[in-house]
């Protein structure tokens, strides 16, 4: 079903697909454990980030080589011919004559499709500015089936939603499974009217507020982001906004004994690490999770 195909937003899947990627990621995660696989023996995968990154690129070079694949990596952007001038385009063109398969995150929104545009290869979105990130919802995906349950969930989206490319994608993909959607943020960072539009569309409850407290019983998932300094265009602006959610366990009081937070990490300082400990945290988990997601992409795009 995904054999040779690019994977650029999450708005490019039905139910059916996501829901055969994460069955696959479950018969997966042994591997990712350490077992280890051939799967993959002979591919490379080339590993392109012109933003900073750690979860996303290790978690891709893990489940490569966990498959039997193996990468390589562009480095920085000033030690590439992007430095000489040379376009995205003809790197990608170069790039994509060396490997299988092409991993990118840029911060420029819609590169990742542009990427698509040259590559004669597979192109997997790492994340292009305040755009998308499909991998991440997947595993996202993942995580609250593991953890939770994906049907008949309510979640509120917390923090950065008008930058934050991890709850965009996100809220795509959960109105395809009915969820009760609230959007917590303060007013200068609301999800983009046109997402809003779009879910109510597609039939989805969007509930906006300003005050975590209004909803904090109600909800089975908290998914909370990052104030994303590097987004703002205007530093005055992200001041302003800069600690409107810390989360800590007093915050909790009332919320389902089965209420699991989750966060796309690095986290600042909106969740207080006293949660850490809790039975709702499973943050740290999620991140693992991207490892056996990831290998059943790779798996599913590139296995011959």
């Amino acid at each position: 079903m995904l054999k040779r195909r690019h994977v650029l937003s999450m708005k490019d899947f039905s139910r059916e697909e996501i829901d055969e990627i994460l069955e696959t990621a479950e018969s997966l995660e042994p591997y990712a454990h350490g077992k280890g696989s051939d799967i993959l023996d002979g591919k490379i995968l080339a590993l392109m980030f012109f933003e900073p990154s750690t979860r996303t690129r290790m978690s891709f070079e893990t489940a490569m080589k966990r498959l039997g694949g193996r990468t390589i990596n562009l480095g920085s952007a000033e030690a590439s011919s992007i430095a000489k001038g040379e376009s995205l385009a003809d790197t990608i063109r170069v790039v994509g004559g060396y490997a299988d398969a092409i991993v990118i995150r840029h911060p420029k929104e819609g590169s990742a499709r542009l990427a698509a545009e040259f590559s004669p290869v597979p192109v997997l979105n790492a994340g292009d500015g305040a755009g998308h990130h499909p991998t991440q919802t997947l595993l996202d995906l993942y995580t609250i089936k593991k953890e939770s349950h994906l049907d008949d969930l309510s979640i509120a989206l917390v923090g950065d939603l008008k930058y934050g490319r991890t709850v965009h994608s996100l809220a795509y993909a959960l109105s395809l499974y009915g969820a009760d959607i609230y959007l917590v943020s303060p007013p200068t960072l609301r999800m983009p009217e046109q997402i809003i539009g779009d879910l109510s569309r597609m039939g989805t409850r969007v509930r906006e507020v300003s005050d975590l407290r209004e909803v904090i019983k109600e909800v089975d998932v908290l998914y909370i982001t990052r104030i994303q300094r590097e987004r703002f265009p205007d530093p005055v602006e992200y001041n302003r906004v800069a600690r409107s959610y810390s989360i800590t366990t007093r915050d909790l009081e009332g919320a389902k004994p089965e209420l699991r937070i989750m966060h796309p990490l690095p986290r600042v300082d909106e969740i207080s690490p006293s949660i850490d400990e809790t039975k709702h945290a499973v943050y740290f988990r999620q991140s693992f999770y991207g490892v056996p997601v990831r290998m059943a992409l790779l798996k599913m795009i590139l296995e011959d």
